[in-house]
C-alpha cells in the first residue's frame, strides 16, 4: 500500500507529553499509544482513550457513538 502513516493530532494528544487520554488526560508517556488504549477517529481527527476510560465506556464505543455523547 502507498498510504502514509498518520501521526496523532491535537485531540487526545499534547505536544511534548506524548499521547494523552481525550477524556481523563492520563499520559501514555510516549508518542505512541499503548496497545491497551483505544484510537477513535471522530470528525476527521484521532482521539485516544486510556484503558480505564475505554473499559468504562465500552458499550458506547462498540455502538460507534462519538465521545461527546458519552
Amino acid at each position: 500500500m502507498d498510504e502514509q502513516t498518520q501521526h496523532p493530532e491535537a485531540a487526545g494528544t499534547q505536544s511534548g507529553e506524548g499521547v494523552v487520554c481525550a477524556l481523563c488526560g492520563a499520559g501514555a508517556g510516549s508518542d505512541n499509544a499503548p496497545p491497551t488504549w483505544i484510537c477513535s477517529v471522530e470528525n476527521g481527527s484521532r482521539r485516544y482513550f486510556c484503558d480505564t476510560c475505554a473499559r468504562t465506556h465500552i458499550r458506547a464505543i462498540e455502538g460507534r457513538l462519538d465521545s461527546d455523547r458519552w
